[in-house]
């Protein structure tokens, strides 16, 4: 099977099947990003421990089978781990859609399969709505628990 063969089954098993799919009870950070391009709208949802690591991730919303897969990527990637880790993961994985890095191979979980996503700008934004709303997250106050 070819390598393109397995990044797209990557993406269509994520956007069929969306990992961490749903509001997160106790939340203690949320944001939402809108594509207005193409209307996908995501809400993300995560608990920090006290020692400032993703201690719980998910996500709603509705989007094309890039932005859906992406998010369910997301939750898996970051999960367990600092503000610090995920917003450096979050920029290599902008630096990967946008086409200024190659993509790399110790990418945690199937985030390479994002690379694809690459030779068609304009799901570009479809791809990094999730992660724009992962640095907003981790970038703005705490929000009273749901």
């Amino acid at each position: 099977m070819e390598l393109d063969e397995l990044y797209r089954e990557a993406i269509l098993d994520h956007a069929r099947h969306p990992r961490n799919f749903g509001e997160l009870e106790g939340s203690d950070r949320s944001a939402s990003a809108t594509n207005v391009g193409c209307g996908d709208a995501i809400r993300l949802f995560l608990r920090l421990s006290p020692a400032g690591r993703i201690e719980a991730i998910r996500f709603s919303g509705s989007g094309c089978a890039i932005s859906t897969a992406s998010a369910s990527l997301l939750t898996l990637a970051v999960q367990g781990q600092s503000s610090e880790e995920a917003q450096a993961l979050s920029a290599r994985i902008q630096r990967l859609l946008t086409g200024t890095s190659a993509p790399q191979d110790d990418l945690p979980g199937d985030l390479a399969a994002l690379a694809g996503v690459r030779r068609f700008p304009q799901r570009v934004g479809c791809a990094m709505l999730s992660w724009h709303a992962l640095e907003e997250a981790l970038r703005g106050p705490e929000k009273s628990p749901a």
